[in-house]
């Protein structure tokens, strides 16, 4: 799985003229899923997800957690994370797993951030989405297991 993380201000997710999903600060987490991935990289990603440490402390550093501001997730999946574009002008999505496979590790994820403690808002698997964010910072990683 492949995860890219952005601290943000505030994040959207739209789907046809219709507000889906909205969040304060916290992380915008788009998602990818790749052939190999199971339950427990999920699992695992979620962990790592809710323990970072991205919030800035009185001190400027980054050293508060999304528990410790109130902040909140909205994740998105997004196969095209696993595009691979270095042949050709048209990426391949081969590396990208079946919407049959990653639609239920995206819901594991979801799920295993809320065992965590983490309010999760998502958009719709599969829809055409508009994804709006103010990010802060920019702060952004991405993260793979």
């Amino acid at each position: 799985m492949r995860l890219v993380i952005q601290r943000v201000k505030e994040a959207s997710v739209v789907v046809a003229d219709e507000l889906v999903a909205a969040i304060g600060p916290g992380y915008l987490v788009l998602v990818g899923v790749t052939h190999d991935d199971d339950a427990a990289k999920a699992d695992w990603l979620a962990r790592k997800v809710a323990s970072l440490r991205l919030f800035e402390d009185d001190q400027g550093l980054t050293n508060l957690s999304l528990a410790d501001v109130g902040g909140e997730v909205l994740a998105v999946s997004q196969f095209t994370l696993y595009a691979n574009a270095r042949k050709g002008r048209r990426p391949s999505f081969a590396a990208a797993a079946r919407p049959e496979v990653a639609e239920p590790l995206f819901q594991r994820f979801l799920t295993s951030l809320q065992k965590e403690g983490v309010s999760v808002q998502t958009g719709v698997f599969g829809a055409h989405m508009h994804v709006a964010l103010i990010n802060d910072g920019p702060v952004t990683l991405i993260i793979e297991r």
